[in-house]
């Protein structure tokens, strides 16, 4: 009786194990990654994303800034100074820009800096090296302020840069008997003399030359104060002995007036 009592007790309990179910529910996996916002950390604008049609257009663009500061400090055009960056650099393409930061070719010439190596009307000739183009645009303003060669610039109005154009070439800063007019026609093209109007405001004046002055493809040249034949000559690529031949001059003494042939 006993045996029936416990088997009847050993098969309830197994009934009951096999009825009962153990439900394990999962947990939700934590997402770990954190996302950081990028609000207020983004970069300045800069000229990347702009479209130009041409490089020059990109380095007018870059460095107008930079051109209008040192005509407000120096008294140099902007328009200047960004055409003789275009020329002289190559739009910022050329080795002495990119390697040097140099972009107005300005030679050592007791530089202390650092330098580079470059040919050019010899060759590895000597040429200033920058750590940042910045330096290079105050080196250019600092080289044609304090060379009296180049006083006669500072004479001149800030509106006529074609006078200083052709002025730059007769003190010496190039020997390419077109430098004045490549430099003009690059002011012209891009319309950099807007830049000059800008720090000048209401100080700007349309500047207007004088009749007989100045141009390369007339005839007669009219002498204004502070000229020599050696400066017209340089001016117009030709000789002061052949400038005193054309004009029967024997000796070097000018008049303010006086109408010079600078052409055969």
């Amino acid at each position: 009786m006993s045996r029936i009592a416990l088997v009847l007790c050993l098969g309830c309990f197994l009934f009951s194990c096999r009825s009962k179910k153990v439900v394990i529910s999962k947990r939700p996996k934590t997402n770990t990654n954190t996302t950081v916002s990028n609000k207020g950390t983004e970069k300045p604008s800069d000229n990347s994303t702009k479209v130009y049609a041409n490089a020059t257009e990109r380095y007018i663009d870059d460095y107008k800034d930079i051109a209008q500061n040192e005509m407000s400090l120096y008294g140099i055009p902007a328009s200047i100074t960004l055409a003789q960056g275009v020329l002289e650099s190559g739009s910022g393409k050329g080795r002495l820009s990119v390697q040097a930061n140099n972009h107005f070719g300005i030679k050592c010439h007791g530089w202390k800096g650092g330098k580079i190596y470059h040919d050019d009307d010899k060759a590895q000739e000597c040429f200033r090296k920058y750590k940042d183009a910045k330096y290079s645009f105050r080196d250019h303003s600092l080289f044609l302020k304090d060379r009296k060669r180049y006083a006669k610039l500072f004479r001149l109005r800030k509106e006529d840069y074609k006078g200083w154009a052709r002025e730059l070439r007769a003190a010496g800063y190039a020997t390419d008997k077109k430098y004045p007019q490549k430099l003009i026609s690059i002011i012209e093209r891009y319309e950099l003399y807007k830049y000059d109007k800008e720090v000048l405001g209401g100080a700007y004046t349309e500047y207007k030359e004088p009749a007989n002055t100045g141009h390369a493809d007339r005839a007669t040249y009219t002498v204004l104060k502070g000229d020599t034949l050696y400066s017209i000559s340089k001016r117009y690529g030709i000789t002061v002995k052949e400038l005193q031949k054309l004009n029967g001059i024997r000796g070097t003494a000018l008049s303010v007036g006086q109408v010079l042939v600078v052409k055969p």
